[in-house]
C-alpha cells in the first residue's frame, strides 16, 4: 500500500464529534481534487468533506451514523489521473446547515415542565450536576434546558450522557401529565389517513433542532415587534447607479449592504441593542463589534451565517461577501463557527413578498430586524403627495432589555439613516 495515500478529517471548526449522514463515493470511484467524499452534520450545520488529492478511491473506512472529528480516518486514495465521478445514491438526504438561526446560535429542546420526578431551572441540584459524567458542551447544554444532569442516566461509552439522553430526558418529563411549568397538554395523536392519502416525510435534523431552538426563545423571550416605514427613494436610486457600475466586475450590489451599515449606525447609537444578557439573567454585557447575522433561506431550512466587522466594512466588501456567503449555505459549506458571535440579525423577506411580519429574537441576541417588500406609496411633503418608495420595518426585541421607547427610538433612527444615505458616513 505504499502508493496509497490516506485521507482523513480535515479541520472541520469548533467541534470535536460530527456524525456522517452521507457517503458520496465507493470504492473503485474516480476522484478529483476538491470533488466531496463525505458529508457530515453538527448540531449547527451540515456540510461537505472534500477530498485533498485526484485518485481513486480503494477502500472507504466510515461509515453512516460514524462520529468524526478532525483527522479521522475516511478513504483510502490510489493517486492517479482524475475524472468525473459518478457519485454513490446518498442513503438518506442531507440537510442544509443551519442558522440558526443561531442560528443561526445552537438550537435546543423546548422548556420542560416541573415533574415529581424530573426537576428543572432553579432546582438543580448543583453537587449532583457537577459529578455527572458529561463533556463541557453537554453540560452547558442541560444547563439552558434547566435540566439536572444528576437526574440523567448515560449512555455513552463508560456511562457518559450524550446530548441525546438529555433530550430523552425532556421528552419523557414533557410526556408525564403532572406538573406545573406551562401546563400545556400534548398534542393528540391523530391517524390523519382516515381522511385520505398522506405522506410521512421526516424533518432534517437541522429542521427539528431549529424548531425547538425557535421555541425556546418565543416561549424564553418575551417579544415585542415594533412596526415602522423607511423612505428609500433615494437610497435605491444610488444603489441602482452602483449596481450598473459594479455589474461588470460580477458584484451584486443588493439593498441588504445599506441596511446592514444602517444598522450598525443604528446599534452605535442605542448600544443597549448591541448587547446580551448573560446566564443568570442579571447582567447585560455590551459589546464593543458589530457583527451581522444574515438569515438566509435555503432548500434545506433556514440558516444564519455571519458577517464580521461590518462597522470596519465598506458597501462593496459587504456585497462580495454576501455573494460568497450565498454559495457557501447552498453548497453546505458553511462552518459552525460561520454562524457564531452575531449581535443582531436581519431575516429579509422583501424578495418574496408581504407587509410585516414578526421575527423571532435570535438569542443571545437582543433584537432581530425584518425586512418587508418595498412599495411606492404617496407621501405629503407638506404641499401635495409624492410617489416615494416605502420599506416596511419589523424590529422584533426582548422586553426585559429594551423598553417601548427605545425600540420605537431605534426604528425611528434606522428610518432617517435609510432614507438619507449621506448618513451612512457619519
Amino acid at each position: 500500500m505504499s502508493n496509497h495515500k490516506e485521507i482523513f478529517v480535515p479541520d472541520i471548526g469548533d467541534f470535536s464529534e460530527v456524525e456522517v449522514i452521507e457517503i458520496l463515493v465507493s470504492p473503485g470511484d474516480t476522484v478529483n481534487a476538491e470533488d466531496s467524499l463525505i458529508s457530515v452534520e453538527s448540531d449547527k450545520a451540515a456540510m461537505e468533506i472534500p477530498s485533498p488529492d485526484t485518485g481513486v478511491v480503494k477502500e472507504v473506512k466510515v461509515k453512516l451514523g460514524d462520529m468524526v472529528s478532525e483527522g479521522s480516518l475516511i478513504l483510502i486514495l490510489e493517486p492517479g489521473e482524475g475524472g468525473a465521478v459518478e457519485k454513490a445514491s446518498p442513503a438518506k438526504e442531507a440537510p442544509t446547515p443551519q442558522p440558526e438561526a443561531k442560528p443561526a446560535p445552537a438550537p435546543a429542546a423546548p422548556v420542560v415542565r416541573q415533574s415529581p420526578t424530573a426537576k428543572v431551572n432553579a432546582s438543580i441540584n448543583e453537587a449532583s450536576f457537577s459529578k455527572a459524567h458529561a463533556s463541557p458542551s453537554v453540560r452547558k447544554f442541560a444547563r439552558e434546558l434547566g435540566v439536572d444532569l444528576g437526574l440523567v442516566e448515560g449512555s455513552g461509552r463508560k456511562g457518559r450522557i450524550t446530548k441525546d439522553d438529555v433530550k430523552g430526558f425532556v421528552k419523557r418529563t414533557l410526556s408525564q401529565p403532572s406538573g406545573g411549568g406551562l401546563g400545556v397538554a400534548p398534542m393528540p395523536e391523530i391517524d390523519f389517513s382516515q381522511w385520505g392519502e398522506v405522506e410521512t416525510q421526516p424533518l432534517t435534523k437541522i429542521n427539528k433542532l431549529t424548531g425547538q431552538f425557535l421555541h425556546r426563545n418565543w416561549v424564553t423571550v418575551p417579544h415585542v415587534t415594533q412596526f415602522d416605514e423607511a423612505d428609500i427613494t433615494d437610497m435605491e436610486a444610488f444603489r441602482k447607479s452602483m449596481a450598473a457600475e459594479y455589474k461588470e466586475k460580477g458584484i451584486r450590489i443588493t439593498p441588504l449592504v445599506f441596511m446592514m451599515k444602517a444598522l450598525v449606525s443604528a446599534l452605535k447609537e442605542y448600544p443597549r441593542f448591541n448587547s446580551s444578557l448573560d446566564a443568570t439573567g442579571e447582567n447585560l454585557m455590551l459589546k464593543s463589534y458589530y457583527n451581522v447575522g444574515i438569515a438566509v433561506d435555503t432548500p434545506g431550512g433556514l440558516v444564519v451565517p455571519v458577517v464580521q466587522d461590518v462597522d470596519r466594512k465598506t458597501l462593496v466588501d459587504l456585497a462580495v461577501e454576501l455573494g460568497e456567503i450565498s454559495v457557501k449555505a447552498r453548497d453546505k459549506k458553511l462552518k459552525p463557527s460561520d454562524m457564531q458571535g452575531g449581535c443582531i440579525t436581519i431575516s429579509s423577506l422583501g424578495g418574496i413578498g408581504g407587509t410585516k411580519f414578526t421575527p423571532i429574537v435570535n438569542a443571545p441576541e437582543v433584537a432581530i430586524l425584518g425586512v418587508s417588500r418595498s412599495k411606492m406609496q404617496p407621501v405629503w411633503n407638506g404641499k401635495e403627495f409624492e410617489p416615494r418608495l416605502m420599506l416596511p420595518l419589523s424590529l422584533s426585541y426582548d422586553h426585559r432589555v429594551i423598553d417601548g421607547a427605545d425600540g420605537a427610538r431605534f426604528t425611528s433612527f434606522l428610518s432617517r439613516v435609510l432614507s438619507d444615505t449621506r448618513r451612512l458616513l457619519l
